[in-house]
């Protein structure tokens, strides 16, 4: 990707995400993100972040909760799990995912960062067991 090779990265990238590689999984959704050899589909770039962040992958973790803050590529912008998948990257070390959080926050309710507060509960023990 370094070298714009975007083809040659994607052949490369494709069969470590298939294994389960999240950082794999993360860039190739990067590329959908931004185009990169591949027609711009944010649905794609969201399935693959997801992918990323399911594992633990902090920087897809973000790259997720800015597509619930924006809807793109969902049917609609979902601030409640946004918060949530900010938090999570933090958590797991993002050092922008703290900004997005205060961010966000400030276009919350207060119900809708508790509930927010509540999934992050759900979700941190299963991704983060140690942390």
């Amino acid at each position: 990707m370094e070298a714009n090779e975007f083809a040659a990265a994607m052949d490369e990238l494709r069969p470590a995400a298939r294994s389960g590689n999240a950082e794999a999984e993360e860039l190739i959704g990067v590329m959908y993100a931004l185009g990169l050899g591949v027609e711009r589909d944010y649905e794609r770039a969201f399935d693959w972040y997801l992918r990323a962040a399911m594992k633990g992958h902090p920087g897809a973790q973000s790259g997720v909760g800015w597509y619930y803050e924006t809807g793109l590529g969902l049917p609609a912008p979902d601030p409640v799990r946004a918060y949530m998948w900010y938090n999570l990257s933090a958590i797991g070390g993002d050092p922008d995912a703290a900004i997005s959080l205060e961010d966000i926050s400030r276009k919350m309710t207060r119900e809708q960062i508790e509930e927010a507060t509540v999934m992050v509960g759900d979700y941190k023990p299963w991704l983060y067991p140690f942390r």
